[in-house]
């Protein structure tokens, strides 16, 4: 039987000493600059905790913030956020919009754009509601169904392969305030995968299939 530990948590969702693992993980997954450590004893850890994170060797994990692969849940989390784009292939214009999940209410929609692609959309759909959580001081955890948006946010720049033109012009501009704001910005927002599969179809999906 595995040894009984008590975790601390000095920054998190939530600070405090938690006696499990999964309690612990809930404050500090996807929380940038979490700060965490587990000990042997709950006093140990109630010690620590009063003293402060100064003299322990401490975790400090923003690399989970982003959960390509995430550890698949039965059901989303109820408050949450979840973005969608959808892509024209005969008129090539796109849009994007964000949900509530648990309500279905529609937070933002923008487009159509001329001449988009559904990466675009879902990447800047992205960003909209990281900007859009920040503003209203929302720690919600964001969907997307994108693999490669949630790549291009991770890595603060849209690898897209697309041309500019004269019918783009506004949609390149759009990329490029994104990619500045991402630069310019921190957040502790988890981005995690839209497991359709499990889950059924992303709340924020426009529908067109």
């Amino acid at each position: 039987m595995a040894k009984k530990k008590f975790y601390v948590v000095w920054k998190g969702r939530e600070n405090g000493v938690f006696s499990t693992w999964e309690d612990c993980r809930k404050q500090v997954e996807g929380f940038t600059g979490a700060l965490y450590k587990s000990f042997e004893t709950e006093a140990a850890a109630s010690d620590a905790f009063a003293k402060g994170s100064s003299g322990f060797s401490v975790k400090a994990d923003q690399k989970k913030i982003f959960e390509v692969k995430p550890h698949v849940t039965k059901h989303p989390v109820k408050h949450s956020i979840a973005v969608d784009g959808a892509w024209n292939t005969k008129t090539l214009d796109s849009e994007y919009r964000g949900v509530e999940v648990s309500t279905g209410k529609q937070l933002f929609i923008r487009g159509p754009f001329a001449e988009g692609t559904n990466n675009i959309m879902e990447f800047l759909a992205l960003v909209h509601a990281l900007a859009y959580c920040k503003k209203h001081q929302l720690t919600v955890p964001i969907y997307s169904d994108s693999v490669t948006a949630m790549k291009w946010v991770r890595d603060k720049h849209a690898k897209t392969k697309l041309e500019s033109s004269n019918n783009n012009t506004e949609l390149f501009d759009l990329i490029d305030r994104a990619e500045k704001w991402l630069k310019e910005n921190t957040y502790s927002n988890p981005v995690l995968k839209w497991e359709t599969k499990l889950w059924g179809e992303n709340p924020a999906d426009f529908g067109r299939k």
